[in-house]
């Protein structure tokens, strides 16, 4: 017998997910473990004969098999069933919930838990797979309360812990049948007599508090008797008063003893509340916005005045315009002209810019709207200050969100310069506001891990459980350095992408760790916090070398087989932005803001930033839905023009796709054909055909994505993919992936396992090689030298189609083996096997011959045994050594007295 249990006061959620498990596992018997919402028994009391319900003392427990549990892992809140649990004839336990932050303390043996609106979806979802099209596998009652689950647990889809998946899973119960009459009248039920006049005393006498802009409520109501649906009574008593938070307390006495009967109902609508964990200690539990608790209390005043404290201290404060702004700020002097201007704006993609004076006192800011008004009149060559706005609102450094957006809507403001001190020191545009409000709204119950089953909702869990315990050390280090000085650190890229990707029981080793550090910064700073963050942390890891790189604001601490760290790569930079002059050049970096920092990546997966510093330690910077591309398994990119300014992007993309089990997504493919059709990495000179002039670092770049590619196990599927898109004109505009060429990459790689198991030869070296073989002769050395290659594969290039025109015009001619040989062996084997995969069969074959057999054939004798015959050394003995091979290839010679015989006979005279 198969069982099925959900929680002692049994909500639709449970009593929907438990129903469709028993058209999934058909035979087995719900067992309701205790009480039931109200609304469900009123259900019951007339749908009850429709489902498989058993009461608990008519179940034979030797006959239980197996026992499903549902919307519920903490047995205490299966009643006395949890003694089931440890039947030891059990073959299985198995555990469907949506409560992805609940410790389970139940001995599943398999768990299906994830982060859905209900538990009902997950159930719904299996069912879907059994469908037979042509008849529904549910009844219209098996519908409707599964319907009625998820419409409870989501607020009718509303809820923010609401998923697609859920909406998926409603429509296909519509379709199985679900009555949407009576959905209507169970999932809104108007408020009962008793429950009215409980409103009416709770909404004169909430209590109400103000924190940090935030309103509170609280209420304790006492009765004689149990009142059930509170619930509801919380719904409308937070919809009435519009509060942000809501904890409703109900007390009645208990017979015989001096306790009370404890419930509380909790709602809240701040971001980063988290009410699951205020009564989780108490023996209660739900989500992180609505949340309940029951339990016996002798002070119940006491109680809740504790809770709403721990609610109050769960408020975050508001981020600041410390937190929001871009530093330092983009400025230009009042004499700027409008056409230079525009040309700055354009540069750096502003939409507005600060106006200085010469002691750097701010007297203005100029909009894209005002330039674009002065354009329009011809005056391009005026100066700002006859067009910028001068009457300006500011704000301090401490000056909070909630005031920053007061401001902005009021004087219908898009930007605010922040001043210290009479100082410009950043700015704040509508842009920030929005950025922040979006990661704010971001649902608290959202999962970051991207392994289902397997996720954690804080960056510092995430970190804390999967990285390797001294690098979390380091981190928190490095953290604690930024700081005591005032700045945020991130841990930013590839870092941050791996970890969400990460498995809950893997340790995760990053060898290449990307730091961003964003923060104050002014022009008299002798060095970049980055550098400074750098020699700082140096000073407690002392084994580390240091290298900075003043340029480019970064620095990078190396550990070499470390004892603890192994080896090891940080690189510490200071927040930058970058602009390509012309593309396919090399970017010009100036210190910007972490937003800026993010913006100049390549592909939304790749700009996900962890802060590592308080007071927000653990959030996660997603401004461009890198963590729903991870989720999806997507390659996105940024922007529209960055395969144009950057060609190695696509390398990337197309490295990250397979390395990661990704796709390209649609747009992002559009992108990369656009940008390699449009020729804009070609550049003739004097009509020639190989013209390109892109800067020497592109081409390192480019190289090094090359490396990376053919040097990775997935080196094929990664190539294919390039040839697919065309990005192999990349390298040289006439480069195709053909049948032809795929063939001699294929031929190439066998040739290189057979030939060089031991890989003494660079064998993504040789694979680049032979896609560069597929140009024309006359593109080869040069494309090579454009790779920077080294000096001997250029030079193979080079002399490729003299060797192969020698060998293919000689190699018919030879009619032995020794000719053969002596043909070939001029040539190493590199050359060899680039001239292997560019030859017909036939000849192929016998180049094969010669590198499998032949060209381990040694002569008989040696120098020794030609003095111990008696001959004169001399130059002679080359030339006899040469004829002894060349007899022993073509099978005149076979042992050491047919090669003195041979000796004898055409060689009978130099003896001493």
């Amino acid at each position: 017998m198969n069982i099925i249990l959900c929680h002692t006061t049994a909500d639709f959620d449970a009593l929907g997910a438990a129903v469709g498990l028993t058209h999934l596992h058909p035979g087995s018997r719900l067992v309701l473990t205790g009480g039931c919402h109200p609304t469900v028994k009123q259900f019951l009391a007339l749908h009850r004969n429709e489902f498989a319900i058993i009461e608990r003392r008519s179940v034979n427990l030797k006959q239980i098999r197996s026992i499903f549990i549902v919307d519920v892992q903490t047995r205490s809140r299966l009643g006395k069933t949890a003694e089931w649990l440890d039947l030891p004839h059990l073959s299985e336990i198995i555990i469907y919930d949506h409560h992805c932050e609940i410790q389970t303390d139940i001995p599943a043996t398999e768990t299906h838990i994830e982060a859905v609106g209900a538990t009902t979806t997950l159930i719904t979802e299996k069912l879907q797979t059994l469908q037979n099209q042509s008849t529904p596998i549910l009844t219209p009652a098996a519908a409707t309360i599964m319907a009625l689950g998820i419409h409870a647990d989501t607020g009718s889809l509303t809820f923010d812990h609401t998923t697609p998946r859920d909406a998926t899973a409603l429509a296909w119960l519509m379709q199985q049948g679900a009555s949407l009459p009576v959905i209507g009248e169970y999932i809104q039920p108007s408020l009962s007599p008793q429950l009215q006049e409980l409103l009416k005393t709770a909404l004169e006498n909430l209590q109400r508090s103000t924190v940090r802009n935030y309103q509170i409520g609280s209420i304790l109501l006492e009765t004689d008797e149990y009142v059930p649906s509170l619930s509801s009574l919380a719904s409308s008593l937070i919809e009435l008063t519009e509060i942000d938070a809501l904890l409703l307390a109900h007390t009645h006495s208990l017979k015989n003893t001096t306790e009370k009967s404890l419930n509380i109902i909790g709602r809240s609508r701040i971001p980063e509340t988290n009410l699951n964990q205020l009564f989780q200690p108490l023996g209660g539990g739900g989500h992180h916005r609505a949340a309940a608790v029951s339990r016996r209390d002798t002070n119940p005043e006491a109680t809740l005045a504790k809770l709403v404290d721990k609610l109050k201290n769960q408020i975050p404060q508001p981020p600041t315009a410390r937190d929001l702004m871009s530093s330092p700020v983009r400025t230009i002097p009042p004499e700027t002209s409008i056409e230079e201007t525009h040309r700055i704006l354009l540069r750096y993609n502003h939409s507005g810019l600060s106006v200085v004076d010469s002691s750097e006192k701010l007297v203005g800011i100029i909009s894209r709207r005002d330039i674009d008004i002065a354009l329009h009149h011809g005056f391009s060559h005026s100066p700002v200050k006859g067009y910028m706005t001068p009457q300006l609102k500011t704000i301090s450094p401490e000056t909070t969100l909630p005031e920053i957006q007061e401001l902005m809507v009021t004087y219908d403001i898009g930007r605010l310069p922040v001043l210290e001190n009479n100082s410009l020191v950043g700015i704040v545009t509508r842009t920030d506001v929005l950025r922040e409000l979006h990661q704010q709204q971001r649902p608290q119950d959202q999962q970051l891990g991207c392994i289902p089953g397997e996720t954690c909702r804080s960056i510092t869990e995430l970190l804390q459980q999967r990285l390797a315990p001294q690098l979390w050390q380091l981190l928190n280090c490095v953290a604690e350095l930024a700081e005591k000085r005032g700045w945020q650190l991130y841990l930013i890229g590839g870092g941050v992408r791996d970890l969400l990707l990460s498995k809950f029981d893997e340790t995760l080793l990053l060898t290449d760790i990307d730091l961003v550090v964003d923060g104050y910064h002014s022009d008299s700073e002798e060095k970049a916090p980055a550098v400074e963050l750098a020699e700082a942390l140096q000073k407690i890891y002392p084994t580390a070398r240091l290298e900075v790189h003043g340029q480019f604001q970064t620095a990078a601490l190396l550990w070499h087989n470390d004892p603890v760290l192994d080896s090891l790569w940080i690189d510490i930079a200071t927040a930058r932005t970058e602009f390509y002059p012309y593309p396919a050049a090399n970017p010009e970096v100036e210190v910007s803001s972490i937003r800026q920092d993010l913006y100049r990546r390549d592909f939304t997966i790749n700009a996900l930033a962890a802060r590592l510093t308080k007071p927000r330690a653990g959030e996660l910077l997603d401004h461009f839905g890198g963590l729903s591309d991870l989720q999806d398994k997507k390659i996105r990119v940024l922007h529209a023009n960055s395969f144009i300014e950057d060609p190695t992007r696509i390398y990337r993309g197309v490295r990250f796709a397979v390395r990661l089990g990704f796709e390209i997504e649609e747009k992002t493919e559009e992108y990369i054909r656009y940008a390699i059709n449009s020729g804009v990495y070609d550049r003739e000179v004097a009509g020639k055909l190989e013209k390109n002039r892109r800067a020497p670092a592109l081409e390192t770049r480019l190289k090094s994505e090359l490396k990376y590619i053919l040097q990775a196990p997935y080196w094929k599927p990664a190539l294919k993919l390039l040839g697919n898109l065309g990005a192999l004109r990349c390298i040289h505009r006439t480069l195709e992936l053909d049948r032809k060429l795929w063939q001699q990459v294929c031929l190439m790689d066998r040739c290189l396992r057979r030939l060089d198991s031991e890989k003494k030869l660079s064998h993504w070296q040789m694979r680049l090689e032979v896609l560069i073989v597929g140009l024309e002769s006359e593109y080869r050395g040069l494309v090579g030298k454009n790779l920077q290659l080294p000096v001997d594969s250029i030079k193979r290039l080079e002399e490729l189609e003299l060797a192969k025109v020698k060998v293919m015009e000689n190699l018919p001619k030879c009619e032995t083996p020794s000719q053969v040989v002596w043909l070939l062996r001029e040539y190493d084997l590199p050359m060899l096997i680039l001239i292997i995969v560019q030859c017909e069969r036939w000849m192929r074959r016998r180049v094969w011959q010669y590198l499998t057999d032949w060209v381990n054939v040694k002569p008989i004798l040696n120098g020794k045994d030609l003095k111990a015959m008696g001959y004169k050394p001399g130059r002679q003995f080359k030339l006899m050594l040469d004829d002894i091979l060349s007899a022993t290839l073509d099978g005149k010679v076979s042992d050491r007295y047919d090669a003195e015989k041979f000796l004898a006979q055409y060689y009978p005279r130099v003896r001493e």
